[in-house]
């Protein structure tokens, strides 16, 4: 099997080309990626010499190197993506062009040159907004709340409106936040363990009581693979663990696994927009495919604080004192 993975040396995108790779002999992987904010090449060193792995530097939005690319392809797994919820208020232009039209332009490219592949277009659970109670099922309308979440329901909206009028064998997973190995050090979990580690502030937006359901990468990437071996076209997949945590409980389980206290926490004003509460339902992927979460979140929070102090070089690379002060929505970028 040939998979174009595009977005693949940013965290979750490179988690999932190790972990393909790791677990399925029979399976090579171009990886595209335009190699700009958020992505690091590191993340993906060890697999240089692996002769299943290729690497192209491109953007999702050149449909004439994306049909090239994708012409021999079986499968396109769309990580491709502008995620960063604070650089979408202060720039929403840019995840408009990565994350509509480099989705539009893909959808385009098989389309014209290759509609028997597959596509798994990889969302977020943010297109549906927060919800106080209860769990977002894939039915459910979506009401973004952000640049970032307006934009990713926008190619979500494509996905779906192509495989219907196209019959393209394309699937959609929106996932909860994940946490693990090679994460930015911009978001959550590795900033407040790489802050922590040099004894600076913690920033809490808020009142650090906005509720997130936290899942190890490694589960998504399991999940993914799962949607591409046995997803059925125009159908949504939810990925979630259940584990709701607030960002409170989060910052704080990472300082007591550090042997620190709270004298550290900082609480800094909240982003606009910002959701209350994110939940979902993962009740069709777990029940037609078979899936289910493997990492409890008290083993994965302590297994990556362990990886990011086990790789210093990696993460001193990128977090620059501009990425770790740069906290409030409004002085980011």
């Amino acid at each position: 099997m040939k998979l174009l993975v595009t977005g693949g040396a940013g965290f979750i995108g490179s988690n999932f080309i190790r972990y393909i790779l790791d677990n399925n002999k029979d399976i090579s992987v171009l990886n595209l990626d335009d190699l700009k904010y958020g992505s690091n090449p590191a993340n993906l060193y060890d697999l240089e010499k692996d002769s299943r792995y290729s690497f192209f530097k491109g953007d999702i939005s050149n449909f004439t190197l994306v049909t090239k690319l994708i012409r021999d392809r079986d499968v396109v797994v769309n990580f491709a993506a502008e995620t960063h919820v604070d650089r979408s208020i202060s720039a929403p232009e840019i995840f408009l062009q990565s994350n509509v039209v480099g989705t539009f332009t893909i959808l385009e490219a098989l389309r014209k040159v290759n509609a028997s592949a597959r596509l798994v277009h990889i969302s977020t659970d943010e297109v549906y907004g927060d919800i106080l109670e209860g769990s977002f099922k894939e039915s459910d309308a979506l009401r973004p709340s952000s640049p970032y979440s307006a934009s990713k329901a926008a190619s979500d909206v494509f996905v779906l409106g192509y495989a219907r009028t196209y019959g393209l064998h394309a699937s959609i997973t929106r996932c909860t936040n994940n946490y693990g190995p090679y994460q930015f050090p911009e978001k959550l979990i590795p900033k407040t363990i790489i802050r922590a580690s040099l004894g600076l502030k913690i920033p809490i937006y808020g009142t650090g009581k906005n509720i997130r359901d936290w899942i190890h990468v490694e589960d998504h990437c399991r999940a993914v693979e799962s949607v591409m071996k046995s997803g059925k076209p125009g159908e949504i997949y939810n990925i979630s663990s259940g584990a709701l945590k607030n960002n409170l409980e989060i910052v704080r389980t990472i300082l007591k696994s550090l042997g620190k206290d709270d004298s550290s926490l900082e609480f800094v004003e909240d982003r606009p927009g910002h959701d209350q509460r994110y939940s979902l339902d993962s009740t069709r992927l777990c029940r037609e495919l078979g899936w289910k979460p493997l990492h409890s979140f008290e083993q994965g929070i302590s297994d990556t604080v362990r990886w990011y102090a086990k790789n210093e070089s990696w993460w001193k690379a990128l977090a620059d004192e501009k990425t770790l002060s740069a906290t409030p929505w409004k002085l980011a970028w």
